[in-house]
């Protein structure tokens, strides 16, 4: 008898808590929206100073702050918040790896919209969108990936940019696909002053990255190539060709054509550079890569998050014969490296 009121006793806790999730995501885009966590690190820490540097009402602001605290974005004592550590360093904007710009993305209304149509995409086996074909341009969508996702990708960039060795300062020409807000590229050439960068993507996406460039002081080093990475005319003696966060949104067949493409586009012992989120083979871990398979499935056609085996199978068929699989510390995406 004991051992049924043991804590493996069923509940419904955690039924409640998974649907309404959704309560999480509305309270940290809004305290992202109404700058809470830069208010409490310039040194707002009670509901009435909070509120007056926000501009709002100290009823809303206390109601939020409370339940920002319960999910440990913040902490509560004697009536006064203060910071995680990863509200300090990633929401307050006096931090240098400020990333509250994702929320942009990542609460985008689109995302909403697909969800709320998951029984229907799971019944067909794809997106009830008609955006779901992203061989066409979505200019809306993607431009708002590439002003809001560059800071979470910082770390990865930096990543690659060591993977290929662009410190030594070689000669470098370097193809971006799918460049969107042109981190990787952007932080390829800051570290090699001899490398030349062209960035392929959409025309209006492109107005982004060629914006970060010029900030970044590359600008002259970086060369915009609009179109479909499946139909633009490409070089064929780049040294490096990054496609980073593309695969996963189109069927295998279709990653095999692009992969083809990009092995014309090497030198001879050119490298293809490929960041993805790769779950392990029993697809069911780690969390954020295995979960990423619904993303694709309510957003594409027929896109999804491949294991390390489909992608060599597939980069393989294209003529890569040595592919290597690059975990980032601390992130949950995986780089690919693929060598002629």
């Amino acid at each position: 008898m004991a051992a049924s009121l043991s804590s493996s006793r069923p509940t419904p806790e955690h039924i409640f808590q998974t649907l309404i999730a959704h309560q999480q995501t509305a309270v940290l885009k809004t305290g992202i929206e109404l700058d809470v966590f830069t208010a409490i690190d310039e040194g707002n820490h009670r509901v009435e100073n909070i509120a007056d540097f926000v501009k709002t009402s100290q009823r809303g602001v206390r109601i939020l702050c409370d339940y920002l605290t319960v999910m440990g974005y913040l902490s509560k004592e004697n009536g006064k918040y203060s910071l995680s550590p990863d509200a300090a360093l990633f929401l307050s904007k006096r931090s240098p790896a400020y990333m509250g710009t994702i929320a942009e993305f990542l609460s985008n209304e689109a995302h909403y919209k697909n969800l709320a149509r998951l029984t229907e995409a799971v019944k067909r086996g794809g997106t009830p969108s008609d955006k779901g074909d992203n061989l066409k341009p979505n200019d809306e969508f993607w431009v708002s990936f590439a002003r809001s996702m560059g800071p979470l990708m910082v770390p990865a960039a930096l990543f690659i940019a060591d993977l290929v060795r662009a410190e030594e300062g070689r000669p470098m020409r370097v193809l971006d696909i799918a460049a969107g807000h042109g981190t990787f590229g952007i932080t390829i050439a800051k570290q090699n002053r001899h490398a030349t960068v062209t960035a392929l993507d959409w025309r209006a996406v492109l107005q982004v990255a060629s914006e970060n460039a010029e900030r970044a002081g590359v600008a002259d080093r970086y060369v915009p190539l609009p179109g479909s990475a499946f139909e633009a005319e490409l070089d064929e003696d780049y040294d490096v060709v990054l496609l980073t966060n593309i695969f996963h949104h189109f069927d295998p067949d279709t990653c095999v054509r692009l992969m083809k493409r990009v092995y014309r586009a090497l030198k001879f012992d050119g490298t293809a550079v490929t960041l993805e989120f790769v779950p392990n083979e029993d697809r069911v871990t780690p969390p954020a890569a295995a979960t990423f398979s619904l993303q694709m499935l309510t957003q594409t056609d027929a896109g999804d998050a491949y294991t390390f085996s489909e992608y060599e199978d597939m980069f393989q068929k294209a003529g890569f014969g040595r592919n290597t699989l690059h975990p980032i510390p601390a992130a949950p995406q995986q780089v690919i490296v693929s060598e002629k």
